[in-house]
This record gives C-alpha cells, sequence and structure tokens, in this order.
C-alpha cells in the first residue's frame, strides 16, 4: 500500500449510545460493496446486538499477554499488518493496553495501521480527550484514567457524533441493553444521572461543532474565501469607549442568546485611530472589557483612521454576521457639514452582514462633538492635502464679501483683526504653507477693498503702509505658532494611539492569554496586516549567512497567525515587514509595508514578544525543576523526621540485645522474656518504619512494583488487624465485608495501606472510641470504610492530612514520621484506586478506600 490511511472516528457522549454498533454497520456495508474489511479489535461487553454485527465479518485472532500471573488478550498489531487489508475495525481508541504490548496505548497501535496505509474506523467517548478530562471527572466524579490526545482525534479524516438523548440512553440501560441487570441500578443512580448525561452530550456536540468550524475555516483559507458565511451566528458589537458601550454589548449578548450563538461568539472591538484625537478612557475600555468577559465573549481593538471601514475588515475577518453599533448622536449641522456617520456607512457597505442600530439613553454626544471638532480642525496629514491652500484662499475672499457689506459699520482696526482670525483659522487648519497663502490673499484683499484710494492696489496714508505690514509679519508670526502646536498636538495624539496599543498587547500577555500567540494576533488585528510570525533561526551557533534570509531549513516557525486566505512567512525574506526580536529571533508580518510610526510600536511589541518568549521558556524550565525541588524536599524532611524516629526502636532494641549479653548479670525468665520482648517489638515497629520510608520513596519514584489479584476485602482486613495488640483488636469490628465481590489489588499493599488506616483510626479515635470497618459496592467499584469517632478533622484540612512528615495539631516528633495517610493514599492510587477523607455523621472521620472491581477482562492498573 501507499499512503497513509484515512481514519473515522465514531464519536460518542457516554457508554452505550450505540459507538461501537455504528462503527460495525459501516465495516458491514464496506464489505458488502467489496472492500477489503478485517475487525482487528472489538469489545461487545456481551451485547447480544452488537455480537451479531460480528457475523459475516472476518476477524484477526487477538494476541494472548501474560502479565504478572494473568492472561490478558489485546489487538495483534503484527497479525492486522502482515494480513494487509484495505480497512481495520478496532474498537476503544484510548484503552490503554497491556504491558508487554507493542504499544502503550491503542491510539499508538491505530498510528501504525494508518502509517501503513491502512484505513481505521474507531470509537472513542467524549469524556476520554484529554482536553475534556478535568471537566468530565467535576461533572460525573469520576476520574477518567484512559485518555487520548486530542490532536489524534482532530487529525482524523471523518468524525461522526453517535448521539442519543438521556431519556433514551436510561431507558436503554433499564432494559438491559448496556450493562447486566445487577449493575443497572448503582449506573443509574451515579454515572448515569440525567444531569450528567445532558452535560455529557453537550461538551461532544460543542467539540464535534468546533471541529467542523474548524474545517469550513481551513477550507475557506485554502480557497482564498473572504465573504461571510453565515454557518453559524457570529456577532461584532462596536465600541466607542462611551458610556453606551455597556448597553450595547448586553443588548449584544441578548441577540447572540436568541440566535443560539454561543457566548464565544460574541466579540467587542474598539477602533482607534492613528493619530490618537479619538482616544477612549482606559478605564471605561477596562470596564467593557470587564463586562465583556463576564458573559463570555472577548475584547479586541484595532487601529485604523476609517473606522467603518477598520469595522466591516475586522468583522469579515472574524466571519461575522451581524455587527451591532450605536445609534449616532449628531445634530443636523454636523450631518450636513461632515456628510453621512459611521452608522450609515457600515450599513451602506455592510453587504452580506446585518447592521443592528442600537438606541440607547446614556450617548457619547459631548464625546462626540469634541472629536467631530477636532476632526474638522486636523492637519492635511490625516486629511486632503489640497484642503489647506485652498482655504487660504478661499478664508479671505468670503471674509471680503461679508465684511464689503458692513464698510460703514466698521474701521480698518476690525477690518485687519477680522482677516487676522481668518489668517490663524487656516493656518491652524492647513499648517503654515497655507497661512503663508491666507495672509497674502488677505493683505492684497485689504489694500484692494479696505485701504484708501478703493480698489486700487496703492495706498496713500504711510500708516496704511506700517498696519499692512505689521499685519503680515503677526499673521505669519501666529500662523507659526499654531502650526507647531499642531504639529506637537499631533505627535501627542500619535504617541497616545501608540500607548494605547503597547498598553493592549501588554495586558494581553500580563494576562497569560497563551502569551506569544495571543500577542501576534492582537498585533495582527491591531494594524490590520494579513499575518504574523515569529521566527528563531535553527541553529544560532553559526553567523548569519547572506542567503539565510530565503532558508526555510535555517529558521523555525515558534508562533503565527494568519487572516483568512493568507499564509505566515516562513522566512524573514518572506515578509514584508521585518524586526528583530532578539539576537536570533526576528518578527516577520505580510499585508503592507508600516509608516515610521507604526515601525516604533512594533520594535516595542518585538521587544515584548521576545521576552514572552524568555518567560515561556523560563516557566518550563521551571516546570522541570519542580519535580527536582520536591524531591530535595522530600529527601530534608526524611532526614529531619526520622533523626528521633529511626534512633528510638534502634535504640531500645541494642538496649536489650546487649543486657541479654551482659553476663554478669544473672537474669530471671521472666526478665529474659521481657528484654526479649522488648527487643522484637522494637525491631518490629523499626522494620515497619523502613518499609514505610521505602514504599514512599518508591512511590515517589514511580518504581513501585505491583502484583494485582482478586483481592477479598473481608480478608485483607483480617490480615491487616492482625498485627494488632489484643485491646486494639477487641475496639475493631468489621462488618458487611463478606457480601461484597472481590476487588482488583495488590494484597500486600493493600493490606499495608488498610492497617494503617485502621492504626491511624485507633490512634486519634479515643482511648474507648471503636473503630468500624465497612463495604459496600457501587457501579464497577468497591468502596472499603473505616469509621472512627474521635475528634475528626475540619473538611479544610483533608487535604493536609495527606502531606508526608506532617502530623496535624502535633508539636512533637515522638508519635511517628506522619507518613501512614500519605503512604496509605499513594499505595491505593498506585493500584488505580483513591482514598478520600469525610465527616463521620455524628462526629469523627471516616476513610473511603475506593477501588475497582475484580473481571477477568480488565487490565490491571500501570506498574
Amino acid at each position: 500500500m501507499s499512503g497513509r490511511g484515512r481514519l473515522r472516528v465514531y464519536l460518542g457522549a457516554a457508554p452505550g449510545v450505540g459507538k461501537t454498533y455504528h462503527m460495525l454497520d459501516e465495516a458491514r456495508r464496506r464489505a458488502g460493496r467489496g472492500a477489503d474489511v478485517v475487525v482487528g479489535l472489538v469489545e461487545t461487553h456481551d451485547r447480544p446486538n452488537t455480537q451479531a454485527m460480528l457475523d459475516d465479518l472476518e476477524v484477526v485472532p487477538r494476541r494472548t499477554i501474560e502479565y504478572r500471573g494473568a492472561t490478558f488478550t489485546e489487538m495483534d498489531v503484527d497479525a492486522v499488518l502482515a494480513r494487509g487489508p484495505a480497512v481495520a475495525i478496532v474498537d476503544e481508541l484510548a484503552h490503554t493496553n497491556i504491558p508487554g504490548s507493542r504499544n502503550a496505548k491503542r491510539w499508538q497501535d491505530v498510528e501504525e495501521l494508518l502509517d501503513a496505509g491502512i484505513d481505521v474506523i474507531t470509537t472513542v467517548n467524549i469524556q476520554h480527550l484529554e482536553s475534556l478530562n478535568d471537566v468530565v471527572q467535576r461533572i460525573t466524579g469520576v476520574p477518567q484514567r484512559e485518555t487520548v490526545p486530542d490532536e489524534v482525534v482532530r487529525a482524523a479524516d471523518q468524525i461522526e457524533l453517535v448521539d442519543q438523548t438521556p431519556e433514551a440512553l436510561r431507558r436503554r440501560m433499564a432494559h438491559g441493553n448496556i450493562y447486566k441487570p445487577e449493575k443497572i441500578d448503582a449506573a443509574l443512580s451515579n454515572y448515569f444521572r440525567p444531569g450528567n448525561l445532558g452535560a455529557l452530550r453537550e461538551l461532544a456536540l460543542l467539540w464535534v461543532a468546533g471541529r467542523v468550524d474548524e474545517a469550513l475555516q481551513r477550507y475557506r483559507d485554502q480557497h482564498g474565501i473572504d465573504k461571510v458565511w453565515e454557518t453559524r451566528e457570529r456577532i461584532v458589537v462596536a465600541l466607542t469607549g462611551g458610556p453606551e458601550g455597556s448597553t450595547l454589548i448586553r443588548r449584544a449578548a441578548r441577540i447572540a442568546q436568541r440566535s443560539g450563538a454561543p457566548a464565544s461568539d460574541l466579540l467587542a472591538v474598539h477602533v482607534a485611530r492613528s493619530d490618537g484625537l479619538t482616544a477612549a478612557s482606559p478605564k471605561s475600555l477596562a470596564e467593557l472589557r470587564a463586562l465583556v468577559e463576564s458573559l463570555g465573549g472577548t475584547f479586541h481593538s484595532v487601529v485604523g483612521d476609517d473606522i467603518p471601514e477598520a469595522l466591516l475588515q475586522f468583522a469579515r475577518a472574524e466571519n461575522a454576521t451581524q455587527l451591532v453599533l450605536g445609534v449616532s448622536s449628531r445634530g443636523r449641522v454636523q450631518r450636513f457639514l461632515a456628510g453621512f456617520g459611521i452608522g450609515e456607512t457600515v450599513v451602506q457597505q455592510s453587504g452580506d452582514i446585518d447592521v443592528h442600530m442600537v438606541t440607547h439613553e446614556r450617548s457619547a454626544a459631548e464625546q462626540s462633538r469634541m472629536a467631530w471638532i477636532k476632526r474638522v480642525l486636523r492637519q492635511p496629514e490625516t486629511g486632503p492635502r489640497w484642503w489647506g491652500p485652498v482655504a487660504g484662499l478661499i478664508v479671505p475672499i468670503v471674509l471680503t464679501l461679508v465684511l464689503a457689506n458692513l464698510r460703514t459699520q466698521l474701521n480698518l482696526v476690525n477690518e485687519v483683526l477680522i482677516f487676522l482670525a481668518g489668517v490663524v483659522a487656516v493656518a491652524r487648519l492647513g499648517g503654515l504653507l497655507s497661512a503663508f497663502f491666507a495672509s497674502l490673499t488677505a493683505s492684497l484683499l485689504l489694500n484692494y477693498y479696505f485701504i484708501r484710494p478703493y480698489y486700487r492696489l496703492t495706498i496713500n496714508d504711510p500708516q496704511n503702509i506700517v498696519a499692512l505690514v505689521v499685519f503680515a509679519l503677526v499673521a505669519l508670526i501666529v500662523a507659526s505658532v499654531v502650526d507647531f502646536a499642531a504639529r506637537q498636538e499631533r505627535r501627542a495624539g500619535t504617541a497616545s494611539a501608540e500607548a494605547e496599543t503597547l498598553s493592549e498587547l501588554a495586558v494581553a500577555v500580563l494576562r497569560g492569554d497563551e502569551a506569544i500567540n495571543a500577542m501576534l494576533s492582537r498585533f495582527r488585528e491591531t494594524f490590520g496586516m494579513d499575518s504574523a510570525a515569529l521566527l528563531e533561526r535553527v541553529d544560532p551557533s553559526f553567523p548569519l549567512r547572506p542567503d539565510e534570509q530565503d532558508d526555510p531549513d535555517a529558521w523555525r516557525l515558534v508562533a503565527a497567525t494568519s487572516a483568512t486566505g493568507a499564509m505566515p512567512a516562513r522566512t524573514p525574506g518572506e515578509a514584508d515587514v521585518l524586526v528583530s526580536a532578539g539576537s536570533d529571533t526576528v518578527l516577520a508580518l505580510t499585508g503592507r509595508p508600516l509608516p515610521a510610526a507604526d515601525q516604533r510600536v512594533l520594535t516595542a511589541f518585538a521587544a515584548q514578544t521576545a521576552v514572552a518568549l524568555e518567560r515561556s521558556r523560563l516557566a518550563a524550565q521551571a516546570a522541570q525543576a519542580v519535580p527536582l525541588a520536591e524531591a530535595d524536599k522530600m529527601r530534608t524532611a526524611l532526614l529531619a523526621a526520622v533523626s528521633h524516629d529511626l534512633r528510638t526502636p534502634l535504640a531500645a532494641a541494642k538496649l536489650a540485645v546487649a543486657s541479654l549479653k551482659n553476663t554478669s548479670v544473672d537474669w530471671t525468665p521472666e526478665d529474659r522474656a521481657e528484654l526479649l520482648d522488648s527487643a522484637d517489638e522494637s525491631l518490629t515497629q523499626l522494620t515497619r518504619l523502613v518499609e514505610n520510608l521505602l514504599d514512599m520513596s518508591r512511590l515517589q519514584a514511580g518504581a513501585l512494583n505491583l502484583h494485582t489479584e482478586a483481592v477479598n476485602a473481608e480478608d485483607i482486613t483480617e490480615a491487616a488487624m492482625d498485627g494488632l495488640e489484643a485491646a486494639d483488636r477487641l475496639r475493631v469490628e468489621a462488618r458487611g465485608l463478606d457480601s461484597v465481590p472481590d476487588v482488583r489489588a495488590d494484597p500486600v499493599l493493600l493490606e499495608r495501606a488498610v492497617a494503617n488506616l485502621i492504626a491511624n483510626a485507633l490512634k486519634h479515635g479515643g482511648a474507648d472510641g471503636r473503630v468500624l470497618v465497612t463495604a459496600s459496592a457501587l457501579g464497577d467499584s468497591v468502596e472499603l470504610r473505616v469509621i472512627d469517632r474521635g475528634p475528626g478533622v475540619a473538611p479544610q484540612d483533608f487535604e493536609r492530612i495527606f502531606t508526608p512528615f506532617q502530623r496535624l495539631g502535633d508539636r512533637d516528633n515522638t508519635t511517628g514520621v506522619g507518613l501512614g495517610l500519605a503512604l496509605s493514599r499513594g499505595l491505593v492510587e498506585a493500584m488505580s484506586g483513591s482514598l478520600t477523607p469525610e465527616e463521620t455523621p455524628g462526629g469523627g472521620l471516616t476513610m473511603v478506600i475506593t477501588l475497582p472491581r475484580w473481571t477477568e477482562s480488565a487490565p490491571p492498573p500501570g506498574p
């Protein structure tokens, strides 16, 4: 065979929904069409309908494995590879193989089959996905010990959801179609509760929906499709930073809820101008961000002088279907002078995006007016370059037309001052060059229309000559000052916009939003680039070669983000904008060249990216150092704790033996027996302590050897009580141990754990307190309870009592090294069980050991 095989996964929310049945139905369908199909492994769980689906299908014999005295069967990967079918059926993708198998996990077996060119059809439940493991445990209370990496399932060519409502699944359970009759009641009252099944079903539906969305986005990228596809509702709400923002966000959230869109598809965006003139209050934006995130949405900030274009560009990049804006509060004069507003422009250019214009009581009217005034007065750098010089010609002419009708009411001084005000206004609007045109035009018009003789470019009175010259000089000086102030204002505005951008990026880092990936994505959105990538040299030990800029083998892609249809740069030579982010790291952007002002921000951003990259690597190194630190902590605590506990029984035993060896003393038989008992008791105590320490060290190192078998709870409890004194043994009562099934455990380790728990209960249960040991079966597990009636432990201290070398409430080292409970929990968890404390009704502490029931087909826990 050539090429890699195709993987098809049947995904279910819980056991019993019909994944295996559907998988075998697909196998029979393909076999009926002539495909070469074999069954590598299928678990029917003794379900007749599923068993019947295996008829007429070729089944590859399983491989038999001996493990610790027991016999198990697993899929024979070598046999399937040797058979070389077109399609292999492999059940339970997340299964853990028996030690000694070809691979540790079944999904690794499946990878081998796929690499050999064999198509594989398999099944998995949603609770076995690694990313959802902790979520499922919080929902059901049952830890999932067998998991499969999400990437394995996401890489499948086809994922089919096998779905059933919770009510239908519970009916199947009650009719005996899933579990045997003796398991039905326990399952219905625990894992298969309606709430659990509903939550698991929702997880499965959302996960598959996300996978479909990823595939759709990948298709759009591959085909360069930038039009909005209304596959699901995605709402963008535009924010100005004003007080109306909270109203718009809540309205957009209600629209999302009514349209069935998930909370994550609510996106709030704020457009900041590059000149900084309309920058909103950082405090207001922070409050709006908090509100959006509290509703489950995300907050974004982009830079753009054309706000409608920036909004629509962002909405289309996010495949948004609806855009929510606030109704403009501009007056009629503003509408007449400035033309269409943001809302009207967005509506005209929105195309296939629905636009909601939301009215609101609290508007940013004052902010809008100030922004409008600033826009009217802004410099040619942000407006048409012909605006200022034209105004320098038109403004004096308009003033002349107005003043010509008022010549009898005004004198020359008033007329000169009015023209001076016009020149200053032109300077503020268009700069120094525009003011020069305005002063020259105003001087000529003053001479021609308002200085005698009228309508001639001559001056009879010398004083008028002085007035005209002074007017021209004052106009130019004032204009230069106004122009300088305007340029300083532009610089301050640009600096404000840069500071806002850097603040947004810094917040992304400090909030821990996946650090580098989040920073790249936010920067790409902010400046409207097609892609942003962080590249690192593969071998920084050698000097940079001239041709290395275009060598893809010389650079490693650390992180990247891109818009629809765009591919990130793989080498520095492919970038439109390149900036250094460290000695061997560069930031590569594609899309368009950036102006010098943005280059400054980009340099600062690259420095932040380098810091984030270094921080992530330091965090990884710190995580690797944690086990070493814990081991050092364990060794230090061990040396401190055993200084007394090892010495005391050793000294007592040595003293007893030395006394017996002393021939100068004639010991009576009673004295000799007492000394021997003392030596024996001290050596027994010393042996138990050393065994506990050795077992704890093995647990810490993960090197504890297990030998699991069917263990009877009554036998283990009797063995654990054999080491008790006669008086203590009378205080322990065992009840109901003979009515529970056997558990899968290591008998020696389980005895040690139970003995430690009983000894602890006797020690803290009071002088006359009794200890009760009971057991009960629950589903596929058995619970063994050790109950005392002592003072108990506060719930907030439940976890502290399992800390090694710590005795809760003790102040000395005379009562042992504090290993009993810690060792017991470690031993139980090593056998795939759990040890949890509970409050005893009426006072006291109950320690609950939960272990899996013994079944011949169940795999043993990992070593």
